[in-house]
């Protein structure tokens, strides 16, 4: 990032990013198809907060079954990128248990106080948050079994050069997770920065993964995943 954009902004994951989050202001931006991405500022986490952990968001945001696609086994090392106000750690943090460890990365210095603030606030001991820059996760080679973008892909610049390092930080049979806006949705950025999964799917590969679509039961995103390739 965990953003709207909660992937917040990391790079906010993103780098620009910006967190995952249900809605955000209309920048003036270059098309995200052309790879700079759609720089966006999540500064204040108590404002954004009203906004990323809005009750109401669960309905189309279905962490539950995000989580579920995710196929985590206990004990596992998630990093949740562009992580915002921290919206997905209580579902990543029951799904690695006591055992595993869950990282929220963000570019926004507020954003990683305020997601440190709820992990100890909540007893979420496997949980802590770092902040990163926006063209590079900031996470050591071979540390991570899944990663997660939501709401944030659309944000991050040079994507393909992004996919590079997030391959790096993979375990073997690791897997990376993007989930962001269909051009249909009510939800998310204005339509021009919207990108469409295939091409995600391309941006991923120039990163030597092999990425595909999976069949996850959202009204108004959809889900990529990606490994490494062989």
């Amino acid at each position: 990032m965990k953003i709207p954009a909660p992937l917040a902004s990391l790079f906010i994951l993103v780098l620009s990013c910006a967190p995952s989050s249900p809605a955000h202001p209309t920048p003036q931006q270059p098309h995200p198809g052309h790879d700079h991405g759609m720089p966006h500022r999540f500064e204040n986490a108590s404002q954004w907060a009203s906004v990323f952990d809005d009750p109401a968001r669960d309905a189309w945001q279905r962490p539950e079954d995000v989580v579920r696609a995710m196929s985590i086994s206990p004990g596992m090392s998630v990093a949740d990128i562009g992580a915002g106000t921290g919206y997905f750690l209580p579902h990543l943090a029951r799904a690695v248990g006591p055992a595993g460890n869950v990282v929220g990365v963000d570019i926004e210095p507020d954003m990683v106080r305020h997601m440190n603030d709820r992990a100890s606030r909540d007893h979420l001991h496997n949980v802590h948050a770092v902040l990163t820059r926006p063209d590079d996760p900031g996470l050591p080679e071979r540390s991570v079994d899944r990663v997660l973008i939501v709401d944030t892909w659309h944000h991050i610049p040079d994507r393909g050069a992004y996919a590079a390092k997030l391959a790096r930080t993979l375990t073997d049979g690791g897997m990376i997770f993007i989930v962001d806006f269909t051009l249909q949705s009510s939800h998310g950025p204005p339509r021009q920065h919207r990108l469409p999964p295939d091409v995600v799917i391309e941006e991923l590969r120039r990163g030597g993964l092999d990425a595909q679509t999976i069949d996850v039961p959202l009204p108004d995103q959809y889900v990529v995943v990606a490994r490494k390739r062989r």
